[in-house]
This record gives structure tokens, sequence and C-alpha cells, in this order.
């Protein structure tokens, strides 16, 4: 099938298209999540100390953060569709190879290939987005797009642990890898292709210069640091906020509605930022509003010492990562010509990944060293200073040619 090209689809056409991919990545996200909160609990089971948790739990950031970058490169080249599919039947794969496990080096393997199957399909799935929606709807369509992700997310680990609770590990395991390969199916019959001729053809033509266009693509690489510092302060509000608010008296109820709060908050701006994206004159102003606003709320977890205060940072932490991420999105989409999207959003994605994975790995000594109190401080000042060099980087910025807002 032909390559869907952003530009010549009229603004009303394209929606089922969206839904669609709205559809694949719910599923395929929620089936990936329900396992999350599970495995660590399955690991114990089978006689996994802590240490084999963690690395357990960081093999599959690992494998996913090292490969999003070539995996996006090659959905250029064999298209979204296959490299897609190809993705979910991993994750699936992973999800009945987790069913018959019996040791914690096992499940290590297995979450390495739970990586690699991340990696195929998210950057994929947000290049397709891009593909398939006008350029004067990119904002709103990620919007949408992220809507449906996190709604995901969130939903995955509670029907996880449902499921585990009432009926054992091995029924999550089985319900995730059925949801999944359900999936691809959905992808498979629903969703356009393109020829892999095309694609290869196209692969070839970008080969040479790829690397220096990369370089000389200082918008993107903008782009690529704004979503590091904000994922770097993500992985800090995931891995050490339920820590400091134990601290500051707070019951463990009482930290989940903060986490909730969070998400819902993250979840339903989306929709109208994706919106007002599209209408603005220019959407990097929108991400540097909506970091500055995340910098300010890693300070107010900083200094909150009661419930309301962690609320209130909460709220104003998720609705800021709402509209900051959801016009990189957009703005990654309109930096980078349409058969290098891939390659722009899997290292996009690869920035996700390592930004988590080195607050978790970087913050601990420092709030050993200088309190959480501080080390919150210090990563909304680190988010401000690569906001500031986004900035730079975004200035004289315009869309790439045929990508233009109207």
């Amino acid at each position: 099938m032909r390559q869907i090209q952003a530009r010549t689809w009229d603004p009303d056409s394209f929606a089922p298209l969206l839904v669609i991919c709205c559809g694949v990545a719910f599923g395929g996200y929620l089936g990936s999540h329900m396992r999350l909160p599970v495995v660590p609990l399955y690991a114990r089971s089978l006689g996994a100390d802590t240490v084999q948790i963690g690395i357990i739990n960081s093999a599959f950031l690992l494998m996913a953060g090292l490969l999003s970058l070539p995996f996006g490169m090659l959905s250029d080249r064999v298209g979204r569709k296959t490299l897609a599919s190809l993705g979910l039947i991993v994750l699936s794969m992973t999800s009945f190879l987790l069913y018959f496990s019996r040791t914690p080096s096992q499940m290590v393997w297995i979450y390495l290939f739970f990586g690699m199957g991340l990696a195929a399909f998210g950057p994929t799935m947000m290049s397709m987005v891009a593909d398939i929606s006008p350029a004067t709807h990119l904002g709103r369509s990620y919007g949408w797009y992220t809507t449906a992700l996190y709604s995901s997310m969130t939903l995955g680990p509670a029907l996880g642990g449902y499921i585990a609770q009432h009926f054992g590990f091995g029924v999550v395991f089985l319900s995730s890898g059925v949801i999944i390969f359900l999936i691809i199916w959905m992808l498979l019959f629903l969703l356009p292709g393109r020829s892999l001729q095309s694609a290869a053809r196209d692969g070839r033509r970008q080969k040479a210069g790829v690397a220096r266009e990369l370089l000389r693509n200082r918008p993107l690489i903008g782009c690529w640091l704004a979503t590091l510092g904000g994922c770097f302060g993500l992985g800090m509000f995931v891995t050490y906020l339920p820590l400091h608010a134990q601290n500051q008296g707070l019951l463990l109820g009482q930290i989940g509605l903060v986490f909730a709060l969070q998400g819902l908050a993250n979840a339903i701006s989306r929709i109208p930022f994706g919106h007002l994206s599209d209408k603005v004159a220019n959407r990097k102003d929108l991400v540097v509003l909506g970091f500055v606003g995340f910098a300010a709320s890693m300070g107010g977890f900083g200094l909150a010492h009661g419930i309301t205060a962690f609320l209130c940072s909460s709220i104003a932490f998720g609705t800021s990562m709402g509209l900051a991420f959801t016009s990189i999105g957009a703005l990654i989409a309109e930096a980078v010509p349409p058969n290098q999207r891939g390659l722009a959003m899997g290292g996009y994605n690869t920035c996700i990944y390592f930004g988590m994975m080195l607050s978790s790995a970087v913050m601990g000594p420092i709030i050993k060293a200088i309190d959480f109190v501080n080390a919150f401080l210090i990563a909304g000042v680190i988010n401000l200073f690569l906001i500031g060099l986004f900035y730079l980087l975004m200035r004289d910025f315009s869309p790439y040619k045929g990508a233009e807002k109207t």
C-alpha cells in the first residue's frame, strides 16, 4: 500500500485512523503494563532478592533505551506497520514466556526481549500518528494519542494487580499475552502500510546523510534535551517522591493519591493542550511554559510538608507534563522530513528511558549527601538548564517544508 502523506489529508478524514492508532497504543501498553507491578512479586516468589528484582526491572528500560533510536531508524526503512507489528509480537511472546519462567535469570532474559518489543513498538506508533495527521492537527493528534497511552499505563497496573490478587500470577501473564496478540490483528487489518520496496528505497536515500542531518538539526536536538530533562524529573518523582513523602508523615494511601492526581492531571490535560498547540503561533512557547511549571512543581515537592502541598504540587506536575510533552511530540514531527520521523521519535523515546534511568541512578547518592529537599530543588534546576538550551536551539525554528501549520 502507498505511504500516507500527512499534508494530503483532509482534517476530518484522518480521524478514524487516529482512533485506531489510539486503540492500538491503548491495548499494547495496557497488556504490557499489566505485568509491571506483578513481575517483582512473582520474582520474589521464585526466590529473587532485592538486587535481582532491580536487575529484572532495569533490563527492559536499558534495552528499550538502547534500541529505540536504531529501531526508529529501521521503521523509516521497512515501514511503520511492519516494525510495530513485530514489536507487538515480541511483547505478546514475552508475556507467555513469563508464564513458563521458573528462575529469576530466565526473567532477566525475558525482560530484555520485553525492552526490545517496546523499542520497536513505541517510537513507530508515534511516527505513524504524525504520518496520518494533517500538519494543522499534529498537536491535537498527539494530545489524543498520549491520553490513550497514559490512560493505559494507569489502568494496566491496576488491572494486573486485581487479576493477580484474585486469580494468580500466571493468569496475569496469559491475559497480557492474549490482549497484545489481539491488538496485533487490529494493527494489521485496520491501519494502512507502505510498500517494502518504497520504504527500502527511501531508507537508502537517507542512509548516507542521516548522521550529518541529525547533528545539524538543532531543533530536534533541543527537543531531545528538553525530553531528557523532563524525564529526569519524572524519574525523580517516581523513584524518590514516595520516600520523601513518607518522611514528611504521609500515609501510604495519601502517597497513592498524590500519584493518582498526577496521572489524572497529566492525562486529561493533553487533549485541550493539544488543541491549543495547533492554534498558537509557536509551539515552543508552550514547551517552555510547561517545563518552567514542571521545574516549579519539583521545587514544590521538595518544600512540601503536608498532604495539601503535595497534592497541589502533584496537580501542577501532571498538568505541566501534559502541556510540555504534547507540544514536543508535534515539534519533533515538524522538525524532520517524513522519512526520518521514526529516527526522531526513536531518539525521543531513548531520552525518556535514559532520563528516568539516569535520575534513579544518580540522585540516590545525592539525596544521601544533601537530603530530599535540596535534591528535588536540584532536579528542578537541571530541568531549567536544559529547557534553556532547548530555547536557544529552537531560535529561528520553522517547520520542515510540507509540515507547516496553516
